[in-house]
This record gives structure tokens, sequence and C-alpha cells, in this order.
């Protein structure tokens, strides 16, 4: 049979490698969001380019004043259009890394805590007599730890709520803004 200590040892370890695991997972995690924000980025960067020869091209060749401004104006539309499409992809990518993030966090959290309540049952069962208030006093700290990440948590979860509406108010709004100001440059 172990020693408490030997199990305080072997659950210490366990902990220090399970910590890892998680840093590990979260920065593989956030690397892949960076990732996906480089290559739309990347796109983004490379499409406009293009877009910007063409119309630039379009511009140049036009015949008079009038015809240079109604070109102007067509194009406006779908710039704004696609400015609101790129802050949708981004929201979208940061969005879906939050919630990777998140998951990979509490399924990890929710394992060490199961770990510690194990290994404090496993002590509890091997303590001298007389140790009840001291095990009791453990096991309220882990429930009142776990009722705290549980509540901040949900906290984060509705501030990140928050966020993405704002953001796709914010997204709308601009989309709307962009749309009348494309109006009245055509008429």
């Amino acid at each position: 049979m172990f020693s408490i200590q030997d199990q305080f040892s072997a659950a210490t370890k366990a902990n220090v490698e399970a910590q890892l695991a998680l840093i590990s997972a979260l920065t593989t995690k956030a690397f892949e969001g960076v990732e996906k924000l480089i290559d739309l980025n990347l796109t983004v960067a490379k499409t406009s380019l293009e877009e910007s020869n063409a119309a630039a091209k379009q511009l140049m060749a036009a015949k008079d004043p009038q015809e240079f401004f109604s070109l102007a104006a067509a194009q406006a539309q779908p710039t704004a259009e696609k400015a609101a499409s790129y802050a949708r992809h981004v929201a979208n990518i940061a969005s879906s890394t939050q919630a990777e993030i998140t998951k990979t966090a509490e399924a990890q959290i929710a394992e060490t805590s199961r770990k510690v309540a194990s290994l404090v049952d496993d002590v509890a069962k091997n303590a001298p007599a007389g140790s009840e208030n001291m095990i009791a006093a453990v096991k309220s700290m882990i429930g009142n730890a776990n009722a705290g990440y549980e509540q901040f948590a949900k906290t984060t979860k509705q501030a990140v709520e928050a966020i993405e509406t704002n953001l796709s108010t914010a997204t709308a709004q601009f989309a709307h803004a962009a749309d009348k100001a494309t109006g009245r440059a055509k008429k």
C-alpha cells in the first residue's frame, strides 16, 4: 500500500504532466487560430491586389469624368461588402478558436478535478482517526474551487457571446453605412 506522501508525489507528477499537456493543447489551438487568420489575410491581400489592378485599369480607360465617377461608385459597393465579409470571417475564426480553447481547458480541468477528488478520497481512507474535519475542509475547498471555476467559465462564455453580438451588430451597421454611401455615390 502506498503512503500518503507517495500518493501526493504521484498526484503532483500527474498534475504537472496534465498541465504541460494542457498548455501544449491550448498553444496548438491558438496557433491554429492565428494560422487561419494569416491564411485569410493572405487570400484577402492577393484578391484585393488583383481587383485593385483591374479596377485601376477600368478607371484609366474611362473616356470622361462622368464615366470615371460612375465606375468608381460601382466599385465601392462590392468593396464595402467584402470588408463586411472579412469582418465576419475574422469574428468566426476568433469565435471558433475561443470555443476550441474553452472546450480543451474545460475537459482538462474536469479531469484534474476528478483526479484530485479521487486522491482526497484515497487519502481519507488511509487517514488517521481524528482527521475527518481536515478532509471535510479539503473537500469543501475543492468544491468551492470547482464552483468558482464554473462561474468563471459561465461569465467568460457570456462575455464572448456579448462580444460576438456586438461584432455582428457593428458589421451590419458598417454594411448598412456602406450601402448608403454607395447609393449616394451612384446618384
